[in-house]
């Protein structure tokens, strides 16, 4: 009888672990370098390559799907393919079509640093977008969408030292990208790593300053305040 019922619990286990891995294999992940044979498509198959960029995608969306605390495949946007494009094209990167990636390669060419590390952070930005809610066709601040993206490369441990404002820094709260990245991390602190995450479940069917208020019992004006002042100090 006893072994029965390790049997059963082994069997358990093992049904929740391809639960788990079954949610991740689920989503397909391509890399194409249309730019292969310009000097930043070349450094791209040199320096990074496909298969660490689409191990990369994968690592993230679990990444993302953490930070949010979508534990369940209907806390999620349902996206089945994720593809990334290295495009020889002026700019940084962009995400067309809510599932395709476009990294420009002659960013990649001129990037001075450490380019992998560089553009791991840009894949881990553009899967948020990815990934996140963003209001269900009610106006969301572009600051806010674009400051989440950075909040999770912040917190994935990819976000830049030579180029990001330190925390404290920046105009307003919803300035955008590390500005409200930093904002949101001390947000984030306030509710115990929690707030992020509610807010996107918030932002599913929605958005309002209010919620804020609701989540930290303070307004985001009163909030951003409080951070200026926390790190100005």
């Amino acid at each position: 009888m006893a072994n029965l019922v390790l049997f059963m619990i082994t069997l358990s286990s093992l049904a929740l672990i391809l639960s788990a891995i079954e949610g991740i294999s689920a989503v397909e992940y391509t890399v194409i370098n249309t730019a292969e044979n310009t000097p930043g498509g070349a450094r791209f198959d040199a320096d990074i390559g496909g298969q660490y960029s689409q191990e990369t995608l994968e690592n993230a969306t679990t990444f993302i799907w953490g930070i949010f605390q979508q534990n369940n495949a209907s806390d999620r946007k349902n996206v089945e393919r994720v593809s990334l494009f290295i495009d020889d094209m002026d700019g940084f990167s962009y995400v067309s079509n809510n599932n395709q990636i476009h990294v420009s390669a002659r960013y990649i060419q001129v990037y001075p640093g450490d380019v992998k590390t560089e553009i791991t952070g840009i894949l881990y930005h553009q899967m948020t977008h990815i990934w996140q809610w963003i209001g269900n066709g009610q106006p969301v601040p572009d600051g806010l969408i674009e400051g989440i993206a950075d909040f999770v490369r912040l917190k994935s441990g990819y976000a830049p030292t030579s180029h990001w404002v330190s925390a404290g820094q920046g105009d307003r709260w919803d300035q955008g990208y590390d500005v409200t990245a930093r904002f949101l991390d001390y947000c984030d602190q306030l509710k115990n790593g929690k707030f992020v995450a509610e807010l996107n479940q918030k932002m599913r069917d929605g958005y309002s300053d209010g919620y804020f208020q609701e989540l930290l019992g303070k307004s985001v004006d009163d909030l951003w305040v409080d951070y200026k002042a926390k790190f100005n100090n």
